[in-house]
């Protein structure tokens, strides 16, 4: 999902994982109009939810298995089955073995790491990134949306906010153009909306 700042690219996602309500219309997630949930019903739906965000929201003085454990813990998940999943999440976004140490003392990229070994470790059915790479240089944003690709293959559906169209120049799936909270295109990659845009003068 793209578009200028301020658009509407963060208050979909905040829609999607019930931040906020809609006016009107619907949502639906797995079948279910997410829009209608009762406030009971949300911890459920942010279960099959991952987020990352732009500031990481990871907590530094705690440890990398700390801030990867705590989204099972809040579940009830069993200790033995913690362990196992929160090493298989470092594995995956390449910290395997950097569970002991303190957040506060990696990078920004090895954070927004943890941040993402967070929201994956319940494997979710939908992963919701709201401009994770903002605070990344551009080599580090690369590396990001590489993870994304990997964990996209893997199964999970990756739903991407970002303003910056250097980040999706080669980008393969759908991409959704918004502006003033409205949907002004939908196509497969930013070239084909680029031609569109330069042929219609927009």
């Amino acid at each position: 999902v793209t578009g200028p700042s301020g658009s509407g690219k963060s208050t979909l996602l905040q829609l999607i994982y019930r931040q906020h309500t809609v006016d009107s219309g619907r949502i639906l997630f797995s079948g279910r109009d997410i829009s209608r949930l009762t406030d009971k019903s949300i911890p459920f739906l942010r279960r099959n939810l991952g987020v990352v965000f732009q500031d990481f929201k990871v907590v530094p003085h705690w440890t990398v298995f700390e801030n990867v454990a705590v989204s099972l813990e809040i579940v009830g998940t069993a200790q033995r089955l913690i362990r196992t999943r929160v090493g298989e999440s470092l594995e995956r976004v390449g910290l395997a073995g950097r569970g002991n140490e303190r957040t506060e003392t990696l990078s920004g990229g090895e954070q927004q790491r943890v941040a993402i070994a967070r929201a994956i470790v319940t494997e979710p059915a939908l992963l919701l990134a709201d401009e994770p790479t903002g605070n990344l240089d551009p080599q580090l944003a690369i590396d990001v949306l590489t993870l994304f690709e990997e964990i996209h293959a893997n199964g999970t559906t990756v739903m991407f906010a970002t303003h910056d169209h250097s980040l999706l120049q080669s980008a393969p799936h759908r991409l959704v153009v918004i502006d003033e909270g409205r949907v002004i295109e939908a196509s497969h990659g930013l070239r084909a909306w680029s031609a569109r845009s330069q042929n219609t003068g927009s």
